[in-house]
């Protein structure tokens, strides 16, 4: 049942939702894809053929710019053609030759009235020799042809701006703003001024030129032109709405005509004006002021991005003085453009939830027949025996087929299930058999190999220990007597010499000191080698005392070393040890770290109650210095007896440690780092373990590592 259970355990909705939604999936997507394929074809002509007539627009706009401001120069031509053949300059200027400054300064009074009607910013009469002087004039007078009048573009710094009239001068007064994508500005404010200049020849009552009408107008802060030209090339209904159109003309970099606002659309405090001064962005500059060429694209304008289009300025002299601008805001474009995608993507997904509506509804009689199959899928998956059966359908249909078919599997299921479920229980009894067997021969191979190891470190201990009893006896025999001999000899020769044994006391006593030395050595072996024969009783104690009186006895062995013993005593646990063995292991600790910091360092002492599983078993004892440290080739070997590194050491004060420790059940714990000291840890129980058959290094631990873990 189970292989059933994962063919068939999908439920009758997912299964229904499934087919549902396949047929669905099938018939929508050639809708699908057509829809798609035209929402593509839309975004593409949009981008394409939109971005092309905006581009195209903004084109024609620049033209239609470019020619209004020379039918400006044409007007000023004209207007200047006009005030000369007018009845009061005639009149006035055929009376000049009788007083010549009278008549001027009323000719100048009819230049002004002209100059108001007319609009310019200055109107005036100058001779020829005036003109000829004049260095700004004089680059016009090249280009005058005859009685014909020449215009152009010219710009002038501001003391040649108040030669023509002051107010100029302060007029063409722009401060310069910082500006986004611009370049920082070079100055604080621009004080040249950009002219459209006009220049007439006045021909004399002898027929030749004698004077020149010069006049025009400053484009500095004059919003005309500009106003002008946006209201032909924008005017209402041209544009999107909130979509803003522009026109600029720049000195240089800087816009000195336009009306560009401050904010597009200000909003409260916002302060409502034109960006003059504002800076045009470093990527028009260097294409259209430093290379001269056109540029048609999308820019960035002030403070926003804009379809736009420049072109150079040049002045009278070919010389690329500025440019002019024309644009309009792209955002509303933008706007218009993601809106029809939207309108668009709602139509698509209007008809593909009607097409799947429509889908869905007409494959529910299809699935009729696959919801009985589910049935008895369910039933047959619960442990009923049901089949199919008919479904009422064609003999040819593909789902009588299916279930037909299906009936016969189930039939060839439930007798491979039952085969499967005999072979299943035959295996599993040979399986745990066979496991069963398996272990029980891993176990005893386990317990071979862990008593080979043990039997291995058995038979080398009894060899060192019986080859040390051996020599130890030997030892004992040959050297004793002969000590007991010096010894009273020495005594004796002390006494015979009487008052003159003071010459070679210190002798004497080092001799006897050295007596003393080889007895102790003859002793630590016979106690290693024979531990049996130095059993000592044992009887309850605290730890406390027995490191106190430690510390006295230590006192004296390392009082000329500068060693510092510092004392964490906080056990309070009563430990069965024989104290005076335990005196011998704690002063031989504490004498071991003095010589490994080379008599000059701190040694810590620490006594804690030693707690496992909540309940106190005893008592640890933990000796620390800051010494040099033991290699850890050498951490394994340092209880082996006579293994040292110092020079005058036996090698035997660990090994008789170690052995003291093991006879009652305790546990010693090395720890130790190169260059910076190491840590002997020592655990006694509460009451000692005597009877010991454990391996003479059982309960030693290096680094963190027992050897052996000693039997409760």
């Amino acid at each position: 049942m189970s292989f059933f259970s994962n063919m068939f355990g999908v439920s009758w909705q997912q299964m229904q939702a499934k087919v549902r939604y396949r047929i669905l999936i099938l018939t929508l997507l050639p809708i699908l894809l057509t829809l798609v394929s035209l929402v593509f074809i839309t975004i593409y002509w949009n981008i394409s053929y939109t971005g092309k007539q905006l581009f195209m627009k903004v084109k024609a706009d620049l033209t239609v710019a470019n020619s209004t401001l020379i039918t400006v120069q044409d007007n000023q031509e004209n207007q200047l053609q006009l005030v000369m053949e007018s009845w009061p300059f005639q009149n006035d200027f055929r009376q000049m030759g009788r007083d010549s400054i009278e008549q001027r300064a009323n000719l100048q009074l009819v230049l002004e009235q002209a100059k108001k009607d007319l609009n310019l910013d200055f109107l005036r009469l100058i001779s020829v020799s005036e003109a000829a002087a004049d260095p700004d004039l004089r680059q016009m007078l090249p280009h005058i042809e005859g009685v014909e009048p020449f215009s152009g573009l010219m710009v002038l710094d501001s003391s040649r701006l108040a030669r023509i009239d002051p107010v100029l001068a302060e007029r063409a007064q722009i401060s310069v703003i910082k500006t986004q994508r611009a370049h920082e500005p070079i100055k604080g404010q621009e004080k040249r001024g950009l002219l459209s200049r006009s220049l007439l020849p006045v021909v004399g009552k002898n027929g030749n030129v004698a004077w020149y009408l010069d006049g025009g107008i400053m484009l500095n802060r004059d919003t005309r032109i500009v106003d002008h030209i946006r209201d032909l090339v924008y005017d209402k209904g041209t544009l999107p709405e909130r979509s803003i159109g522009t026109v600029t003309i720049f000195l240089d970099n800087i816009r000195i005509s336009t009306n560009v606002p401050l904010h597009f659309f200000p909003k409260g405090d916002d302060q409502k004006g034109r960006a003059l001064g504002s800076l045009v962005s470093s990527e028009v500059r260097e294409k259209v002021l430093n290379q001269g060429l056109l540029w048609v694209d999308r820019a960035f304008v002030f403070n926003d991005w804009f379809i736009s289009a420049y072109s150079p300025l040049e002045d009278i002299n070919g010389k690329r003085i500025g440019m002019i601008y024309t644009g309009f805001s792209e955002s509303p474009f933008i706007h218009n453009y993601l809106l029809n995608i939207i309108e668009l993507g709602t139509i698509l997904m209007l008809v593909l939830l009607v097409s799947g509506w429509l889908v869905y509804r007409g494959a529910y009689s299809l699935l009729q027949p696959i919801e009985r199959i589910h049935h008895v899928v369910k039933a047959v998956q619960s442990g009923r025996n049901l089949r199919i059966g008919s479904l009422g359908l064609d003999s040819d249909n593909e789902l009588s087929n299916l279930a037909e078919q299906f009936d016969r599997m189930l039939d060839l299921l439930q007798r491979r299930n039952s085969q499967i479920q005999a072979a299943a229980e035959q295996l599993e009894v040979k399986v745990e058999e066979r496991t069963r067997s398996l272990q029980e021969k891993t176990e005893e191979l386990q317990a071979n190999v862990a008593l080979l190891n043990e039997t291995r470190q058995q038979l080398v201990i009894n060899e060192k220990l019986t080859a040390l009893g051996e020599l130890t006896a030997g030892i004992a025999h040959e050297i004793n007597n002969p000590t007991a001999v010096i010894l009273g000899n020495m005594e004796l020769l002390k006494y015979e010499l009487g008052d003159r044994a003071a010459d070679v006391e210190e002798e004497i006593e080092l001799v006897i000191q050295q007596v003393g030395r080889i007895s102790t050595i003859i002793r630590s072996l016979l106690q290693y080698s024979r531990p049996g024969e130095f059993n000592a009783p044992l009887e309850m104690h605290q730890i406390t005392p027995i490191i106190e009186e430690m510390l006295v006895l230590v006192r004296h062995s390392i009082q000329k070393q500068q060693v510092v013993l510092n004392q964490e005593l906080n056990a309070s646990y009563p430990i069965q040890v024989n104290r005076p063995q335990l005196l011998q292991v704690l002063i031989n600790l504490v004498v071991n770290a003095a010589h490994a910091m080379d008599g000059k360092g701190q040694i810590w002492i620490r006594t804690y109650d030693w707690v496992q599983r909540g309940d106190p078993v005893g008592v640890k004892i933990e000796v620390e210095d800051e010494g040099k440290g033991i290699p850890e080739e050498e951490l394994n070997r340092i209880f082996d007896p006579f293994y040292t590194t110092r020079k005058d050491g036996t090698g035997l004060g660990l090994s008789l440690s170690y052995g003291i420790i093991k006879r009652i059940g305790g546990t010693i714990e090395v720890s130790s780092t190169v260059g910076k000291g190491s840590l002997f840890t020592i655990g006694l129980y509460h009451k000692a373990i005597e009877e010991q058959v454990n391996t003479p290094y059982e309960g030693l631990q290096f680094n963190g590592q027992h050897l052996d873990k000693p039997k409760d």
